[in-house]
């Protein structure tokens, strides 16, 4: 499995680095989960996770704090989390997750990212088991980290598969990163048990992983690219997912 199923992860990285454009989405996802949860991140998971994202990304602490506080405003109107399914070009599957304030607006748009690329929107359901939804934490692999016995102390929380690699951080320096993966259902049994250990975990998501990556040549890639692009600009949508190898 692992992360090779992401499309061009280098690349998308760049993309959502960009604070005008992954601050706004890490913000509606903290003012999502204060309002369900309550905005003590101690008595919220989701909240404490949504958080967790948003340091990792280095947003500024005045950003997490006002998106809290959206939470509690009777200004703010409610978020409805949304999913869209389609084809785009060149047959390529594609999965939208959003969160809007106004539905029809959010579909109005997507349908036009895909209808653009002569692509189209399916019926809700359609591409479900095209995907496998998965829960992925990562973290920064310590020098008195052991993954052999780490993984053995998760495999009761729902431990699937765990992966080290090798990147390079903002300041250019090499650090080995851990990726846990576990069923979606096991999201909640994996984070305690991360967080028991003491392990501080840099990202927790719950992700999309297709369940038959395929090959295209780096002329349709290129085509794809370009609605792919349009659908992560919008403020809408929180993330995309295709089945591109």
């Amino acid at each position: 499995m692992g992360r090779a199923f992401e499309f061009r992860k280098g690349r998308k990285l760049k993309r959502w680095g960009m604070m005008s454009r992954v601050f706004p989405k890490l913000g509606k996802a903290i003012t999502m989960a204060a309002k369900e949860g309550g905005p003590d991140p101690d008595m919220n998971a989701a909240l404490r996770t949504a958080i967790q994202n948003a340091k990792a990304q280095n947003m500024p602490k005045d950003n997490i704090d006002g998106a809290i506080k959206r939470a509690t405003s009777k200004d703010v109107e409610a978020y409805v989390e949304m999913n869209y399914e389609g084809k785009g070009p060149h047959g390529v599957l594609v999965f939208v997750e959003c969160a809007t304030d106004n539905q029809n607006r959010t579909v109005a748009n997507v349908r036009s990212y895909f209808n653009k690329a002569e692509g189209a929107l399916v019926p809700t359901g359609s591409l479900e088991y095209m995907f496998t939804r998965k829960a992925v934490f990562e973290f920064e692999k310590t020098d008195e980290m052991d993954l052999e016995e780490l993984e053995f102390e998760l495999i009761d929380a729902g431990l699937e598969e765990i992966e080290e690699e090798l990147e390079e951080n903002e300041q250019g320096e090499e650090i080995n990163t851990v990726s846990v993966y576990g069923d979606y259902t096991n999201f909640g049994s994996l984070q305690a048990a991360l967080e028991g250990l003491k392990i501080d975990v840099k990202s927790a998501n719950l992700k999309r992983f297709p369940t038959t990556p395929v090959e295209f040549s780096d002329e349709q890639l290129e085509e794809i690219e370009k609605m792919l692009d349009k659908l992560e600009d919008d403020d809408d949508v929180q993330a995309v997912y295709t089945n591109i190898a």
